[in-house]
């Protein structure tokens, strides 16, 4: 993915530091918005991951860091969930004034209690994503009971939350009584995907049953069986992002029609992501990639990859073609296909003794009650396919 760093104001004009996760190439189908977790930032690994997941998928995601967190001003102290809910607000008036208002409202832990209460005032929110997210906002005061004596005794504490010290305030505590409720769940009003682990041991997993149950359809709820509260593997996060994306697709309005390539025509385009080219033929889009050992994302096939599958799929359609045409029983064909460098034979030239030339190497097998005659036709046939 191709990204770009933003900054926009609180509400109380101090910046709060933004990016913006790109598809690698093309214009995104629409933009996302994404709400990190309690004391995280936009920075955290799972959020990269479920980003560049979206982005797959040809989504733009705007992460930043709320007030007081990372990279952004403020003081964290004088944060809550309310400020939090005005952060959200302002991040989605960004993209609507400079991009597209999100379609895609994503939210981890307390950041996924968040999105569910404000997505329902903004209107061009289509969908909304939690994961391991409270049913309420209340429920993060667990975290802080180490600290919640002296909070109510001298109205703030030094509390240790994942490992580090934050200052909270007797205000943080006050306003999460203030948004205890279901309503905004209730009222939503946008499509769901509720995503939680049934070992979550910071926000239980009844937490996603709450939010089921008080949400109306159309809602869906994905387990992520083995995930900690963090996604602190990789492959867990991946699976989030990636699922995400599939499902949100469903629901969102593309910001634009996207370009077609006419009969006959194979666009590609090179981007400023290093080796990552997009290819258009037709309605189809592709991505053409290197290896990661010399340099590339491994986003795509490479070219020779793509030149394989070409030959690939044009003999096993030739063959297709021939079998019905001569009322062959061929019930499957596979093709398996190799490509390297190898030494030119002795003497073809001499000038270039020690050079390389490309060798295919392609196995094929077919399926059918067929006789010898037909298989070895069969063979015949592969060698006249137009790609050969």
């Amino acid at each position: 993915m191709k990204s770009k760093t933003i900054t926009f104001e609180n509400s109380e004009g101090q910046p709060l530091s933004g990016r913006i996760d790109f598809p690698v190439a093309g214009k995104p189908k629409a933009f996302a918005l994404f709400a990190h977790c309690f004391t995280c930032s936009k920075n955290l690994t799972a959020v990269n991951i479920i980003s560049q997941a979206l982005t797959q998928e040809g989504l733009a995601v705007l992460r930043f860091d709320f007030t007081g967190l990372g990279q952004s001003g403020g003081d964290f102290a004088d944060s809550n969930f309310s400020s939090n809910l005005s952060d959200l607000q302002l991040a989605y008036d960004f993209l609507a004034r400079e991009y597209s208002a999100p379609q895609l409202m994503i939210g981890h832990s307390l950041g996924g209690a968040a999105v569910l209460h404000i997505s329902g005032q903004l209107e061009r929110v289509k969908a909304v994503v939690t994961v391991g997210a409270p049913s309420n906002p209340i429920h993060v005061r667990h975290l802080l009971e180490q600290g919640e004596a002296e909070i109510e005794e001298h109205g703030e504490a030094k509390v240790n939350i994942g490992g580090r010290p934050f200052k909270i305030k007797k205000q943080f505590l006050d306003d999460l009584e203030e948004n205890d409720t279901h309503h905004p769940i209730e009222s939503l009003g946008k499509s769901l995907l509720i995503m939680h682990s049934p070992q979550d041991a910071i926000v239980g997993i009844e937490n996603a049953s709450e939010i089921y149950l008080k949400a109306k359809h159309p809602k869906s709820f994905i387990t992520l069986d083995g995930a900690d509260h963090l996604m602190m593997r990789a492959e867990d996060a991946q699976y989030v992002g990636t699922v995400a994306a599939t499902w949100a697709v469903r629901y969102i309005e593309p910001d634009h029609e996207e370009e077609v390539a006419p009969e006959g025509e194979v666009w590609t385009r090179l981007t400023d992501n290093g080796f990552t080219t997009e290819i258009t033929a037709g309605s189809h889009k592709l991505l053409a990639d290197e290896p990661k050992s010399v340099g590339g994302k491994e986003l795509g096939p490479s070219p020779y990859g793509y030149l394989l599958a070409a030959l690939g799929a044009c003999t096993a359609m030739t063959l297709r073609i021939y079998a019905d045409f001569k009322k062959i029983d061929l019930q499957e064909v596979e093709v398996k296909l190799t490509h390297d460098k190898v030494h030119m034979i002795d003497g073809e030239s001499s000038e270039q003794s020690g050079g390389k030339i490309d060798q295919i190497k392609r196995l094929i097998r077919v399926e059918g009650n067929l006789t010898p005659e037909q298989r070895q036709r069969l063979i015949e046939i592969a060698d006249r396919c137009p790609v050969h």
